[in-house]
């Protein structure tokens, strides 16, 4: 299963520099999907309404947190995102000795969403997610389009104190607390024996299907999959990868550190082919809670090409428009039975314009390296803008508002400069 990989990363004091967390992720889907960047306000709710996910309805809870979020653009849910309590979610594929159930659920991408708008906490996120979980059970398409594309789901939720690795087989599940170092998942379960949570039933299911004779030290991993868990840092693969550059920069790991390690592309983690990494995100998450997380979304393919945009949580954000794909209110194939008959143009300003550049400057070799620089330099720029306000612990909230979007527009005026004759 290894081309339909994702990489999801944490790293905590004294793993990093500045008393502070840092969480990434590659979102590596289908070539032609588009992934837009979306913000959804803090909402009350009636007690009466009905929430429609990606295909099944559950019940909406009284309040939702404010979430931004980087997602396949025809789905409800998303791949990654994070709240305004601090809050990062990430998801990976992952397949085992549980049969994958097709019958649309929700997705793990559902999950990520829901676990976003409905706690303040990581540990609180799991609680979230795994109560739906055994609830409505996870299941359903995960591509739109033909290609049917099935999986269960792991999970790195991360908050500004600690870090929980989740992960699934069915309705089956195990967690690993994270509160120093390094962690990474990829598409396995790489739970071992540290499992500080789990389904109260996950032994016993295990032991009836013969995959655990009740004796042995119980590795949920080893168990649910078909892994050797004991070459699993050593075992080539995306997840040994990622785990041997991770320990590669431990103690001095930043976010322009983490930011190189989803650009790497011999590791395979920055993806390229009928897979590719789609979109990337990195946040900051300070201990220091007078101090603000931040954000940073490409909402474009291959972060080697695209710029990391800083977004931060302050009230009165509208929506993101230039990273937001064209809505099909009810003519959207996913709302009609059969799904995914027609796959209509989810390009979002941003996506086209990237595209555009680079399909002209494909054999431009000295001017693709131009607008890279350009790119670059931006990127640099902004970094410093927001060490300033890490430092310095105050901001101007009438511009941090408009921090995503207009970096947004810097980015789409360097692919504009390249696509005008």
């Amino acid at each position: 299963m290894e081309p339909y990989s994702c990489d999801t990363f944490v790293a905590l004091p004294p793993a990093t520099v500045g008393n502070r967390i840092i969480f990434g992720k590659n979102s590596d889907r289908l070539c032609d999907e588009v992934q837009e960047v979306v913000y959804f306000p803090a909402a009350v709710h009636d007690s009466l309404r009905r929430l429609k996910c990606t295909y099944i309805e559950i019940e909406q809870v009284p309040e939702t947190y404010a979430v931004v979020l980087s997602r396949p653009a025809w789905l409800w849910g998303a791949e990654m995102g994070a709240n305004e309590h601090g809050v990062c979610i990430g998801n990976e594929a992952v397949w085992g000795r549980e049969a994958v159930c097709d019958e649309e659920a929700l997705l793990g991408m559902d999950l990520v969403r829901l676990g976003l708008e409905r706690a303040d906490t990581a540990e609180k996120a799991l609680n979230v997610i795994v109560d739906l979980l055994e609830k409505h059970g996870q299941g359903g398409n995960c591509s739109e389009g033909t290609m049917l594309f099935s999986y269960h789901n792991s999970f790195l939720i991360a908050d500004r104190s600690e870090a929980w690795i989740l992960e699934t087989a069915g309705k089956y599940w195990a967690a690993e607390k994270v509160q120093e170092g390094v962690r990474n998942i990829s598409n396995q379960l790489s739970i071992t024996t540290k499992i500080d949570r789990e389904h109260p039933d996950m032994r016993n299911h295990a032991k009836q299907k013969g995959w655990w004779d009740g004796q042995k030290e119980f590795d949920f991993a080893a168990t649910y999959s078909y892994l050797d868990t004991a070459k699993m840092t050593t075992s080539p693969g995306r997840f040994c990868e990622g785990y041997k550059l991770l320990n590669k920069y431990k103690g001095n790991i930043t976010v322009e550190t983490m930011m190189e390690i989803l650009r790497d592309k011999p590791s395979g983690i920055n993806m390229e082919g009928e897979f590719l990494t789609t979109a990337s995100m990195v946040s900051i998450l300070p201990k220091d809670s007078s101090l603000p997380c931040i954000h940073f979304f490409t909402g474009t393919p291959d972060p080697e090409r695209s710029v990391f945009k800083p977004f931060i949580f302050v009230p009165n954000i509208s929506q993101l428009v230039d990273t937001s794909s064209p809505t099909f209110e009810l003519d959207d194939p996913v709302e009609k039975k059969p799904h995914h008959t027609l796959k209509p143009d989810r390009r979002h300003p941003l996506y086209q314009s990237q595209q555009q550049a680079l399909d002209l400057l494909r054999n431009n070799v000295e001017k693709a390296k131009t607008m890279l620089d350009n790119m670059r330099k931006m990127e640099k720029e902004l970094f410093k803008e927001m060490e300033a306000i890490l430092q310095n612990k105050q901001f101007d909230v009438n511009k941090i508002v408009n921090l995503f979007p207009e970096s947004t527009k810097d980015e789409l005026r360097i692919y504009r400069s390249n696509i005008s004759p």
